[in-house]
């Protein structure tokens, strides 16, 4: 596919992008400013994202627990699985470290993730090797956790190159907007797929784990199809972005993140308050949030296609929900949409207290449960992504989102770890006790959000403000 075929619908303005290319000089390869090059990159982006979504359908979230709850897992390396993506977060600033010290942030993320995928085809051999012998079981279970290790450690090092990649790409005042548009590309993936896999799986006649081999065949290929995307994306040189062009010669590399983000990272009190927000929120979500499925498929005996399309209904709702929050967040800040859903989200936990297998709460119950909980992590998600590009300083701010992620990473990981134990405990009440507990620590989390200054952000007060003008103004007309 030519970058000239590149036809999907994208609904930004024209006159939004023109106004803002002449403002603001985005340094490509060549030099120039395109803005075609810059429509053509979030095409491309949106596709990428489509793909690699369908990639993790299959290699994450419910498919890959029942996977390993086939194979014998335990709750603690149930925990264990959830805890390696968080965990793994902390080489983030290595990985900071050595994207900013190349010249393509493009070719960087194309070795790293490909080789992360790529890894993929062992567990496909390892699946073939347990079919001639269901023997080696537990041989599979501790190779799959090991796939899953590497993967994200490769994904640590990875990520704050493609964050800084898509920072630089995305207008500062249109990324409300165009990530809700692009998560929503691939939530739909997800809703479509997901049902389609749990039925799959479930009802393959050679047994769900060689259902799974099957799934993870093209999932593998459709990894390396998203990849295939990011040629169309205009490349940024880490060495010259950030930096004036108009003024400073571009053999003259501005200084390494790696020099400077520490010491401003330590006087920055407002990004010191983020990571207090975010590192504690991510501790009081992952205390629970990797049992919710667990909690289905093995203490309520569940079938897995019941519980992928729940899920489903999880990611629809969070599909039709992005796109309205991407444009509140563009309007109104991230920070206020923190405040206001986090509570929602929060409270979530307390709502699994009163599920069952009883009719009415499989037909309505856990479905307007999923529902509610796509519709305001669509918030959440977006918002937390959001608010780290406005706070992070311009000149490759890779490492701010690097601590960032460290520290979420690190605490989401005892979080899950701690879960995985109080689960486990009849004296803290199972599951029970776990996800009241998390409901509690979620509410104490979002206070440091109070403190935290946001740029183009509205306030408390002006938000109330509009929202009185907004509900007044048409009494005031009726009264007229």
């Amino acid at each position: 596919m030519t970058q000239s075929k590149l036809t999907i619908a994208f609904p930004l303005k024209k006159p939004l992008f023109s106004e803002y290319l002449s403002e603001n000089s985005l340094i490509l390869p060549n030099g120039k400013r395109s803005k075609s090059a810059i429509r053509n990159s979030l095409q491309a982006s949106t596709l990428d994202g489509v793909f690699a979504t369908f990639f993790s359908c299959a290699t994450g979230g419910v498919l890959l627990s029942n996977f390993l709850l086939d194979l014998g897992a335990s709750n603690v390396e149930i925990g264990l699985l959830a805890a390696i993506p968080m965990l793994v977060n902390f080489l983030q600033p290595v990985g900071a470290y050595l994207g900013d010290r190349t010249t393509s942030r493009h070719w960087y993320t194309l070795l790293i993730f490909s080789i992360s995928r790529l890894l993929w085809l062992f567990l496909l051999l390892g699946i073939g090797w347990f079919l001639v012998d269901p023997r080696q079981a537990h041989n599979l279970l501790v190779g799959t956790l090991a796939i899953v290790a590497l993967t994200h450690i490769l994904g640590a090092l990875g990520s704050p190159s493609w964050v800084s990649w898509m920072a630089a790409l995305v207008p500062d005042r249109l990324r409300g907007r165009y990530f809700g548009f692009r998560n929503s590309a691939a939530n739909l993936t997800n809703l479509l797929t997901m049902p389609i896999l749990g039925v799959m799986v479930s009802q393959w006649d050679g047994g769900t784990i060689e259902g799974y081999g099957i799934i993870l065949c093209v999932a593998i290929a459709a990894g390396i199809i998203s990849l295939c995307f990011q040629f169309l994306m205009a490349d940024v040189n880490p060495q010259i972005w950030g930096s004036d062009s108009r003024s400073l010669p571009k053999t003259e590399p501005t200084p390494p993140s790696s020099a400077i983000a520490l010491p401003s990272f330590l006087k920055d009190k407002n990004f010191r308050m983020f990571l207090l927000y975010f590192g504690g929120w991510m501790f009081a979500v992952n205390l629970s949030a990797p049992f919710f499925n667990l909690y289905l498929l093995k203490d309520l005996e569940i079938d897995v296609s019941w519980v992928t399309l729940y899920n489903s209904l999880a990611a629809g709702a969070n599909l039709l929900m992005l796109p309205i929050w991407g444009k509140l967040a563009d309007r109104l800040g991230n920070r206020p949409l923190l405040l206001f859903v986090g509570i929602l989200v929060a409270i979530t936990p307390v709502l699994w207290l009163a599920t069952g297998t009883h009719g009415v709460v499989l037909w309505v119950g856990l479905p307007l449960l999923h529902l509610i909980s796509g519709a305001t992590w669509a918030a959440v998600d977006l918002c937390s992504s959001n608010i780290q590009m406005e706070i992070a300083p311009a000149k490759q701010p890779s490492s701010y989102f690097a601590i960032a992620a460290a520290v979420s990473g690190l605490a989401g990981a005892v979080g899950t770890t701690l879960g995985g134990f109080i689960a486990t405990q009849s004296a803290f009440g199972g599951f029970v006790g776990l996800f009241a507990f998390s409901a509690l620590l979620r509410l104490m989390a979002l206070l440091p959000l109070l403190f935290l200054q946001e740029p183009r952000s509205q306030s408390l007060r002006q938000i109330l403000d509009n929202l009185a003008s907004f509900w007044l103004k048409p009494r005031l007309n009726s009264d007229s």
